[in-house]
């Protein structure tokens, strides 16, 4: 069984919509893979997904809300098979950390662009456009993982 972690900076808007992707990929097509999320910083800690990230999740018919933030820490380095950092910052916190097993989601789309953060870009266009972008990365990494 593989066991893959999302990392975005917060755990709140990045992080929450491509674990939530995978768990509803993962279910619909009946694959034995366990994913969760985290974050790099501790700031949203215990809080509950961005409301615009469960907006945009919920008009995908997906439901997030019951998400809570969480900080990524030593034992994810080895609970984990991969940690999918979001964009390049996310994947570089988590070498520093000393993770060796880490990947950029963006890896897994032509050009391997950074996964942008909407929660201080965009309004909630931007977490339609991030939640189109994160599904096609997610659905290409769990193909190669499975």
């Amino acid at each position: 069984m593989k066991k893959l972690l999302f990392v975005c900076l917060g755990n709140i808007c990045r992080s929450p919509l491509a674990e939530a992707i995978a768990r509803d990929y993962i279910s619909k097509n009946n694959l034995d893979i366990i994913v969760d999320g985290a974050g790099t910083g501790d700031w949203h800690v215990g809080n509950a997904p961005y409301h615009y990230a469960q907006q945009v999740a919920q008009e995908f018919g997906i439901d997030i809300s019951n998400l809570k933030a969480r900080q990524v820490n030593q034992n994810d380095f080895t609970q984990f098979d991969l940690l999918i950092g979001l964009d390049e910052k996310n994947v570089a916190d988590l070498k520093n950390l000393g993770c060796k097993n880490v990947v950029k989601l963006g890896n897994y789309l032509e050009g391997n662009p950074d996964i942008p953060d909407p929660y201080f870009y965009e309004g909630y266009e931007g977490y339609d456009k991030v939640y189109k972008l994160i599904e096609q990365c997610v659905i290409k990494l769990i193909e190669k993982e499975k």
